[in-house]
């Protein structure tokens, strides 16, 4: 079980129940922080800025597995248009964030949609069907605001 995060239309909060945390029972916190907290970019991604900083997540050079890394490069996207050619992009850089669940056991399959919104949004649209069978469904419809405040 993870703590539960809560978007509030500015980002993500944690979750509270009276004076404790909340707890997540599904996959909602797994998928905000694999989808929207920054994986480091490869040595050949180009960087929106140029800044030269590749990001990622500072315990990623710790971990116990080979090539476990936290979150996505869908950060790389923020200053694309919206063509079609990076809609497939955001929507490898989903599929590769969200690649543990399966490996993990907790998805059997693992769908995903990216879209062109209105005023060149870019949203997601994820489908995790979990060993039991059950289909859960999680929609973000402007990715640029969810990944502001994780």
């Amino acid at each position: 079980m993870d703590i539960k995060l809560i978007g509030n239309g500015y980002g993500w909060d944690i979750g509270l129940d009276e004076k404790n945390l909340s707890t997540d029972p599904g996959l909602e916190t797994a998928v905000v922080i694999s989808l929207f907290t920054d994986r480091r970019a490869e040595s050949d991604d180009t960087l929106p800025d140029w800044s030269g900083d590749r990001r990622g997540w500072w315990a990623d050079a710790y971990s116990e597995y080979e090539n476990d890394r936290i979150g996505s490069r869908l950060w790389l996207l923020a200053r694309e248009k919206t063509l079609p050619s990076v809609l497939e992009r955001a929507k490898e850089y989903a599929r590769e964030s969200l690649a543990w669940m399966i490996e993990d056991g907790l998805a059997s399959e693992i769908t995903i949609d990216a879209e062109k919104g209105r005023n060149d949004i870019l949203g997601l649209s994820i489908d995790i069907v979990k060993p039991s069978g059950e289909l859960v469904n999680f929609t973000y419809q402007d990715i640029w605001e969810s990944m502001t405040h994780v």
